[in-house]
């Protein structure tokens, strides 16, 4: 399987970075050359952008719309592919993961992460490969197996509304979604607690929104981001009660095998 890692020309050293951890795991690298603000499509004032729980940062809108931009070459493809964010770091065990997964049917995406977070997932490993039905998450971005007909699923829904590049692979619950258990990929920052030091620098090129003047943000568009922060929340917790009896809110296990890229 293909692994498609999503970066920017500027991060050089994460690039290097994950050329020497795939090329470690013996995994086919394609780098796929991120979005920036100054390249979106629509324009970073388009009201496509206004669409979301909040107001999205130009950081924001260029991760989702790089992960958009992969889920269209997925979708034009035959085959799954892992999609990988450079600060992501993977698991020893990838490699043969991978082989196996690439062998599924009736699967959409599996992601590989762990961010700490408990996740709502099936109670019962699936009897073909060490994952879990995914019923709710929170993250998921960093790295994850897409198959074609999962990424068209996310085109048809990303067309209408924007978001965190994670809140919407973790909304699109059209999707059938498995969660690796244990989980095989974890990003820079968490890597240092809680496997050990990080291989490089885990400066986030993300940024925490910045507040937005009423003149540019009216009072009408704050009560629709509010009232849809609130419609998110429940349906979370429709959702869980929708899969209590099939499912358990958890941490999933973490993979105890990493390759020594220090």
């Amino acid at each position: 399987m293909d692994v498609l890692v999503i970066n920017r020309s500027v991060d050089s050293k994460r690039m290097a970075f994950q050329e020497l951890q795939l090329n470690s795991l013996q995994l086919r690298c394609q780098r796929f050359d991120a979005i920036t603000p100054d390249c979106l499509s629509p324009p970073k004032n388009d009201p496509y952008w206004t669409r979301w729980n909040r107001r999205l940062t130009e950081v924001e809108k260029a991760i989702f719309a790089s992960h958009q931009l992969a889920w269209g070459v997925i979708a034009n493809s035959s085959k799954p592919q892992l999609v990988v964010e450079d600060d992501a770091c993977l698991s020893a065990e990838v490699p043969r993961f991978l082989k196996k997964a690439s062998e599924l049917a009736n699967v959409d995406r599996i992601t590989l992460e762990y961010r700490g977070r408990k996740k709502l997932v099936a109670t019962e490993l699936d009897s073909r490969l060490s994952i879990r039905r995914l019923y709710q998450d929170r993250t998921g971005a960093a790295a994850y197996i897409l198959w074609p007909n999962g990424a068209r699923k996310l085109l048809l829904r990303s067309a209408q509304r924007p978001g965190l590049a994670d809140a919407i692979l973790c909304e699109a619950h059209e999707l059938v979604t498995y969660q690796a258990d244990p989980a095989l990929a974890i990003q820079l920052d968490a890597y240092q607690h809680h496997i050990g030091p990080s291989p490089i620098e885990t400066r986030s090129t993300r940024r925490s929104p910045v507040p937005t003047p009423i003149d540019q943000n009216s009072l009408f568009q704050k009560a629709l981001y509010r009232f849809r922060r609130i419609s998110s929340e429940l349906n979370m917790g429709l959702r869980f009660l929708k899969y209590r009896k099939v499912a358990v809110r958890k941490h999933v296990n973490l993979s105890q095998n990493w390759p020594a890229l220090g």
